[in-house]
């Protein structure tokens, strides 16, 4: 008898971890990128999920400095998803041919405007003014000449530090940022101050939302792959809101992997617009940020406005 129930036991053993086995291998692998910076930040919770194996899929992350890096890999596989400024989401679509998707807007804008003083107030407190600002040819430079065209002067510079090294050395008064760079000019020169929030200036201009940074995913793989695209999009969500929800604590994740000192992140998070956008709600920002990008500089988008297929949709 005792032989007996020890045999019965060892197939219950058995199924038990033939059955865990299973569930282990139904895990859909994901490889993602994500930048420092913003668009990063959100993705931190669930990179944290993942490691202790709470998520449905089974991610494997790369973080990057660059999105240059990130665009080829995206092509050839090397990559299933990858954040990237929505504008270079757009321009790898049309070169790739379809091959790639917008999936979500994971970040609004991020810029703003910086004064020492306080004679700016608005938006159009700038016209004859000179800013500084990084970001010549990109899309910074298409939403300030949509918003001011020519009625400010923008010096342009190489590099965002660049911009916050004149600001801090008295060379300029006014500075155009992004996030985290806003809090790394707060935390130097407690002279300047957030002046002008160029997102909420956007939406009052009835240019409706302002997706900066969003989510590609390679055609192939959300055609193959839909349950593990929308699990990370509920996941991908709940990581985000997660980070809005607990700055403190989702600044010590960002910066257990590396992608901004806890310091800046806890500081910054209030300031970074991080979403999730999907579906209709996606399309409809990024349609209209195109349009507006396709009046001022339509190369940033690869000459011409995505068609449907461009939009992730289950």
């Amino acid at each position: 008898m005792r032989k007996r129930w020890a045999f019965l036991l060892c197939l219950v053993l058995a199924a038990s971890l033939l059955a865990s086995g299973c569930a282990l291998a139904e895990k859909t692998g994901v490889n993602i990128a994500v930048l420092k910076g913003p668009t990063g930040m959100g993705a931190a919770p669930l990179m944290a999920w993942n490691e202790a194996g709470e998520t449905d899929n089974a991610y494997a992350f790369t973080i990057a400095g660059a999105p240059d890096a990130l665009t080829g890999m995206l092509i050839t596989g090397e990559l299933d998803m990858a954040a990237l400024p929505t504008n270079v989401i757009a321009l790898l679509a049309q070169k790739s041919e379809g091959a790639v998707q917008a999936l979500a807007v994971n970040t609004l804008g991020v810029l703003y405007v910086m004064e020492r003083g306080e004679s700016v107030q608005s938006i159009e407190d700038l016209a004859g003014k000179t800013v500084v600002s990084a970001g010549q040819g990109t899309t910074t430079e298409a939403v300030m000449n949509y918003l001011l065209g020519d009625d400010v002067q923008v010096t342009y510079v190489a590099e965002h530090a660049e911009a916050v090294s004149l600001a801090t050395a008295g060379e300029y008064d006014l500075v155009l940022l992004p996030e985290p760079f806003v809090t790394s000019l707060l935390k130097q020169d407690d002279a300047f101050r957030v002046a002008v929030d160029v997102t909420a200036a956007w939406e009052a201009a009835g240019a409706g939302e302002l997706p900066m940074g969003g989510i590609a995913v390679r055609t192939e793989f959300a055609r193959e792959h839909p349950e593990a695209v929308a699990a990370f999009l509920e996941e991908y969500a709940k990581s985000v809101a997660y980070a809005n929800e607990n700055p403190a604590d989702a600044a010590q994740i960002i910066e257990q992997y590396d992608i901004m000192q806890a310091a800046v992140a806890q500081s910054a998070i209030p300031r970074a617009n991080m979403v999730c956008l999907t579906g209709e709600d996606m399309k409809a920002a990024l349609e209209a940020f195109y349009a507006v990008l396709a009046d001022g500089n339509a190369a940033l988008i690869g000459g011409a406005m995505p068609d449907e297929s461009f939009y992730y949709a289950p």
